[in-house]
C-alpha cells in the first residue's frame, strides 16, 4: 500500500495509539519520576511505528501483517541490492530528484518497519538489515547529505526525507554504524536544523502542519543523538517558544494559517485544509504529546486545551461515518491512494491518540463519537484501512461494551473563516465549498489537482449514510469537472492547473461568501460568483439549509462571452453498473432529455423540484478517466489505468450570454419518488424573493425565514438597511435571530421585524434591541469576520 507524503505523516502521527494501551511506552508516562533516557523514549518511538507486541492469532492484526507483508515484499523484491547500481528502485531514477529520494526513504521505511515487525516474512532478517543499511548509505552518498542544494520541492528535503530518515534511525539503530548516525543527524541539522524557520527561506516561519511535521522530526534526531536541548526545542516548537507564541499550535488564529475559534483549519493562508494539513496537525501534535509525555521533555503548556477543543469544533463536523469530507481537503482530493476514506481513517487514529491523553469528559466524547463512525461505516472499514500500530485503540474502543456509539452529528456550521458551510442531518449531510478574496477557489501545484477550476464555485456535496463511496469510488477523474453539483459555470475549455512546481491558488475578487446559523440547527449561506479570468459571468448565489430540505436559489446570472452558462443540480456517480431509476414529473427518463418539469427522483439519493417549473437536462452517461488525468505529483501521481462510472447529471442551461438569469431549485435527500412529488404540490417552503437585492425563503413548517440581502432592501416582511445574511424563527412567544455579515463589508447593520417584540431575553453584545410594534435589530457587525450574531427575542 503506498500513500501520498501527507498521509503517510498523517499516519505515522496516529501510529502512536497502541503504546498507550499497554507495554513499557505507556507505563513510563504514569511515573512520578521524569523519564531522561534517551534508549527508554527510542524504544516508544520504534512502538510508535510498529505497534509492538500483538495477538497475531487476532484477523485484525493477522491481515494487517499480510498487508504490511504484500507491501514491503514487493518494495523488498524490487530493491537493487547490486554494486553497481545508480538508484534504489528502478522507477525512482534518478535518485538525486528531489522527488525520487524523498520516496526511496519512504520506501525503506516501509521495508524497516516490516523488518521491526514480528510476523511479517522480512522480520529480524540479517540480509534485510544489512541490505537497509547499506541503501541509507547510498542514499546519503549519492543524493542527500550536507552539501546538497535544495532544489525543486522543499517540502521533500526540509520534511518528507529527514522524518523518514529518522524512522529509519529508531528501528535501525542497534545496527548502525555510529559514522552513519553521525551523518545522518548533520544531514537532518543541514534541512531540518528547528521546526521554527524554512531552511530554505530562515525569515519564514513554520505554521500549521509543517511546524507539527518538523518538531517530530527535531524530536527524533535529538533522541537519536541523545541532545537533550533538541528534544527540548521540538517541544517548544509547538508552542512557538522562540518567538512568544506567534505561531503556536495551541492558540486560536485570526489570520493565516492554523485553528480558528469557528472550527475552520487554514494551511497556505488561503486554503481550507481541515481534512489533510488539518488531520496531519492533529495527529503530529498528538504523536509528540504521547512520545514525550511522563519525560523531562513533556508538553505543559495548558494551551494544549485548544487541541482537545479543535476536535470538536474543527474535526467533528466534517468528518461522516469515518470519511473525510472533500470540501476540507484542497488538492489532495486528487491523490488515487489517499481518498476521503484514507484521510478521514488517519483523523480517527489521530482523534483517538489524543483522546489517551486528554481530560476524561471529552475523551470519552470521542470515543464515543468514533465508535459510532466506525459501526455505521461498512464501506470502507477502518480495520481494512489502519496500519498494525493504529488497530489497538481502534478495536478496544469497538470491544468496550461501555462505550455506546454516538448517533450521527446533527447541525449546522458555518465555518466562517475558511469559507466553508456543513449541514448534517440524521441521515445525510450537505457540504459547501464557497471561495472569496480571502479564501481561494483551489490550490493545485505540484502536478495535483490539475482539473480542480470549479470545486471553490459553490459545490455541492451531499453525503448520504447509505452511499459511502460516492466521492470515494473513482468519483474525481471520472466526473464532468466543469459539472460540478451546485455550481454555475460557463463552457469555455481549461487548461490544466497546477503543472509547474510550488502550489497555485486563486482567490476571486468577490467578497460575498458565507452565512449564518441559527439555533444550531438551520443556516443560510451566500456567493457572488465572480468568473475567472477569461470569463465575464457573474452570478448572486444563495443556499437556505433546513430540516429535510435544501433550498438553491440564483440571480442576476451574466455574461457576455457568448457561451452557454449551466447551473448544475446533481452529477450523480451511479459506480461502475449503477442503474438508478430516474423520475421526471414521474415519468421515468432513461437517457438524456430535456423537458419543462416541476419535480425529479433519483432512485437511492433523493428528490429535486423546481418550485416554479424549469426545462430541465438531464444526462445518464458513462465517463472514462484516469487518476494519471488529474494528479501528475511525484510521489501522489495517480495510474494511468481507465477507470469507468456511470453517472446522472441534472442541470439548467441558461442560454449563451445570459442576462439577469436566474434559478430556482430544491434537495430533498433521501426523499422517496411520492414524499417529492407531495412536496413539489404543497411547497411546504416558499421562495420569497430571488433577485439581486434579496434571497429568501419561508418555511411554514418551522416557522422560519431566511433571506441574504445583498443590498438595502425588504423581503418576507424583514428588512436590513445593508448587506447581511438574516434568519428568524418565531414560536410560541420567542423569536430568535441570526445576522452576519458574510461579506464583510460595513460596520453595522440594522434588521427590522415585521411582528412586535417586547425585549431580549438574551442578546450578543453586538445586538443592541429597540422593541415596540415594529422592532429593530441594530448589529455591530465590523471585525467579526463574518460570524453570526444573535439574539433571542419574546413578544
Amino acid at each position: 500500500m503506498h500513500l501520498s507524503r501527507r498521509t503517510l505523516l498523517a499516519a505515522g502521527g496516529a501510529t502512536a495509539s497502541v503504546v498507550l494501551t499497554r507495554g513499557p511506552a505507556w507505563a513510563g508516562t504514569r511515573e512520578e519520576e521524569p523519564i531522561d533516557d534517551f534508549e527508554g523514549l527510542l524504544d516508544r518511538a520504534g512502538t510508535l511505528l510498529t505497534g509492538g507486541a500483538f495477538d497475531p492469532a487476532d484477523p485484525d492484526f493477522a491481515a494487517g501483517v499480510a498487508a504490511l507483508d504484500g507491501t514491503a515484499g514487493a518494495l523488498w523484491d524490487n530493491l537493487d541490492r547490486s554494486a553497481g547500481r545508480t538508484a534504489l528502485w528502478s522507477d525512482l531514477a534518478p535518485l538525486t530528484d528531489p522527488g525520487n529520494f524523498g520516496q526511496s526513504y519512504t520506501r525503506l521505511r516501509t521495508i524497516a518497519v516490516a523488518w521491526a515487525t514480528p510476523g511479517t516474512a522480512l522480520s529480524g532478517s540479517a540480509e534485510t538489515a544489512e541490505a537497509l543499511l547499506g541503501a541509507l548509505r547510498f542514499a546519503y552518498d549519492t543524493a542527500y547529505h550536507p552539501s546538497a542544494a535544495e532544489t525543486g520541492n522543499w517540502w521533500f528535503w526540509e520534511i518528507g526525507a529527514p522524518r523518514a530518515l529518522m524512522d529509519c534511525c529508531v528501528l535501525l539503530r542497534a545496527h548502525l554504524p555510529a559514522a552513519d548516525l553521525a551523518d545522518y543527524l548533520t544531514v537532518v541539522d543541514r534541512f531540518c536544523p528547528d521546526a521554527d524557520r524554512r531552511t530554505n527561506s530562515p525569515t519564514l516561519p513554520e505554521t500549521g502542519a509543517n511546524r507539527t511535521d518538523k518538531a517530530v522530526i527535531v524530536a527524533l534526531r535529538g533522541l537519536l543523538g541523545k541532545d537533550a536541548d533538541k528534544v527540548a526545542s521540538a517541544r517548544d516548537a509547538l508552542s512557538d517558544v522562540r518567538d512568544s507564541g506567534r505561531n503556536s499550535l495551541f492558540r486560536y488564529t485570526t489570520s493565516g494559517d492554523g485553528f480558528y475559534e469557528d472550527g475552520s483549519f487554514v494551511q497556505h493562508a488561503e486554503v481550507a485544509y481541515t481534512g489533510s494539513y488539518g488531520t496531519v496537525l492533529l495527529g503530529g501534535a498528538a504523536w509528540l504529546l504521547s512520545l514525550l509525555a511522563g519525560s523531562a521533555w513533556a508538553v505543559t503548556d495548558p494551551k494544549v486545551s485548544v487541541m482537545y477543543e479543535a476536535v470538536e469544533r474543527s474535526f467533528v463536523p466534517v468528518v461522516f461515518d469515518g470519511l473525510m469530507m472533500d470540501a476540507v481537503r484542497g488538492r489532495a482530493v486528487s491523490r488515487e491512494r489517499a481518498g476521503d476514506h484514507r484521510d478521514g481513517a488517519a483523523a480517527v487514529a489521530a482523534i483517538l491518540l489524543l483522546a489517551t491523553g486528554a481530560p476524561a469528559e471529552p475523551a470519552d466524547r470521542w470515543r464515543s463519537l468514533v465508535k459510532g463512525w466506525l459501526t455505521r461505516n461498512r464501506t470502507t472499514p477502518f480495520t481494512a484501512l489502519a496500519a498494525l500500530p493504529q488497530l489497538a485503540l481502534a478495536k478496544a474502543v469497538l470491544a468496550d461494551r461501555a462505550i455506546r456509539p454516538a448517533p450521527r452529528t446533527t447541525g449546522s456550521f458555518v465555518f466562517a473563516d475558511m469559507d466553508r458551510v456543513v449541514h448534517r442531518r440524521p441521515g445525510w449531510a450537505c457540504a459547501l465549498s464557497l471561495s472569496s478574496k480571502r479564501i481561494s477557489a483551489y490550490e493545485a501545484g505540484n502536478g495535483e489537482n490539475l482539473h480542480g477550476w470549479y470545486t471553490g464555485d459553490g459545490m455541492t456535496y451531499l453525503y448520504d449514510g447509505d452511499d459511502l463511496g460516492q466521492y470515494n469510488d473513482g468519483f474525481w477523474p471520472t466526473v464532468d469537472p466543469y459539472r460540478l453539483p451546485g455550481t454555475t459555470v460557463d463552457t469555455r475549455p481549461r487548461e490544466d492547473l497546477g503543472t509547474g512546481a510550488g502550489t497555485s491558488t486563486y482567490r476571486p475578487p468577490n467578497a460575498v461568501a458565507g452565512g449564518a446559523a441559527l439555533d444550531g440547527r438551520y443556516a443560510a449561506a451566500a456567493m457572488e460568483l465572480i468568473g475567472a479570468p477569461g470569463s465575464s459571468l457573474r452570478a448572486r448565489k444563495a443556499w437556505f439549509l433546513l430540516d429535510n430540505t435544501v433550498v438553491a436559489l440564483g440571480a442576476g446570472i451574466t455574461s457576455n462571452d457568448g457561451r452557454p452558462v449551466e447551473t448544475v443540480i446533481e452529477n450523480r456517480n451511479l459506480g461502475a453498473d449503477g442503474r438508478n431509476r430516474l423520475l421526471v414529473d414521474g415519468i421515468p427518463v432513461r437517457n438524456g432529455a430535456s423537458s419543462h418539469a416541476r419535480w425529479a427522483h433519483i432512485d437511492g439519493v433523493g428528490g429535486y423540484v423546481l418550485p416554479d417549473g424549469a426545462v430541465l437536462r438531464t444526462l445518464r452517461e458513462e465517463r472514462t478517466g484516469t487518476w494519471r488525468a488529474i494528479d501528475t505529483g511525484a510521489d501522489t501521481g495517480g495510474s494511468t489505468d481507465p477507470v469507468t462510472r456511470r453517472y446522472l447529471t441534472l442541470w439548467l442551461d441558461h442560454g449563451a450570454s445570459p442576462t439577469g438569469a436566474g434559478y430556482a431549485y430544491v434537495l430533498l435527500p433521501g426523499a422517496s419518488a411520492a414524499a417529492t412529488a407531495a412536496w413539489s404540490a404543497s411547497r411546504p417552503v416558499r421562495v420569497l424573493a430571488n433577485d439581486a437585492t434579496a434571497q429568501a425563503v419561508e418555511d411554514r413548517r418551522t416557522g422560519l425565514i431566511a433571506v441574504h440581502f445583498w443590498a438595502a432592501g425588504t423581503a418576507g416582511g424583514i428588512t436590513a438597511s445593508g448587506p447581511a445574511t438574516v434568519l428568524v424563527r418565531r414560536r410560541g412567544g420567542r423569536v430568535s435571530v441570526a445576522v452576519a455579515d458574510p461579506g464583510r463589508t460595513g460596520a453595522s447593520v440594522t434588521v427590522g421585524l415585521p411582528f412586535a417584540v417586547r425585549k431580549a431575553a438574551e442578546a450578543d453584545d453586538t445586538v443592541e434591541l429597540t422593541p415596540g410594534r415594529r422592532p429593530l435589530l441594530t448589529v455591530a457587525v465590523d471585525g467579526s469576520r463574518g460570524h453570526t450574531h444573535r439574539a433571542e427575542l419574546v413578544q
